[in-house]
């Protein structure tokens, strides 16, 4: 990710910008590159090795306002998610349409600690699906506790626990463990954990996750899991998953 400021905007039209939208401009950006900020969090200067060079450019279609006119980016400040073009040092490649980010300071650490939290050894795999459940009620009327095992792309476990007692609100909590720690919280928003969990959880536990259980402990594992849901609240992404 870089911190860039943009010297120059210039548009892009006719032959220069096939395949355009109607309502929206192509730029021909160059920008000052500020700082280098790696996935170890670690802030390159530029012209140092392993960074870019002081002065980039990279292409960018951007929307229309409501009166046609195309934004105004000279001296505005960017974060941007991009890969080099290969043989073309001073040249970037944006990794979507709409990885260039307005700059400010908590948004600057925010994209930060996801690509930290990504990038990490430990880092929070791929939810791919719902593998099983079960639903315990306990020992006195309104206490129970629902136990949903998601399916993984490394194979690494994932669960989510939910306990009931009388007079609480249900309390759920997820692991990264075969064992449920007693001290396992939900994640925080905009964490990668959470983000694995909100944008790719179904919307509904699927029947052959409690095909084994009986009527009433699916209805209950049912509710359970949209307590974990409304927990976790909208994932907010828009671009394709």
């Amino acid at each position: 990710m870089a911190v860039v400021q943009v010297a120059e905007a210039s548009r892009l039209k006719g032959e220069l910008a096939p395949g355009l939208s109607a309502d929206f401009a192509r730029f021909l950006i160059t920008a000052n590159v500020e700082s280098l900020l790696t996935v170890r969090a670690e802030k390159t200067q530029p012209g140092a090795a392993d960074g870019l060079p002081g002065i980039i450019s990279y292409i960018i279609d951007l929307p229309l306002d409501a009166r046609g006119k195309a934004p105004n980016l000279k001296k505005r400040r960017f974060l941007l998610l991009a890969n080099r073009v290969p043989d073309r040092p001073a040249e970037l490649r944006l990794v979507s349409p709409d990885s260039q980010v307005d700059w400010t300071q908590e948004e600057e650490r925010r994209i930060r600690d996801i690509l930290v939290a990504a990038s990490a050894n430990d880092a929070p795999p791929r939810i791919t699906g719902i593998g099983s459940a079960f639903h315990v009620p306990g020992a006195i009327p309104g206490e129970s506790e629902t136990q949903i095992f998601l399916t993984t792309d490394s194979g690494r476990p994932v669960s989510l626990n939910v306990l009931r007692r009388p007079g609480e609100a249900p309390h759920w909590a997820v692991s990264l463990a075969e064992i449920v720690d007693d001290s396992a919280e939900p994640p925080h928003r905009d964490t990668m954990l959470w983000y694995r969990l909100a944008c790719f959880l179904p919307a509904d536990l699927p029947d052959s996750a409690i095909a084994s259980m009986s009527p009433d402990d699916a209805t209950a594992a049912r509710a359970d899991y949209a307590v974990v849901l409304k927990g976790l609240g909208d994932c907010g992404r828009s671009a394709p998953q």
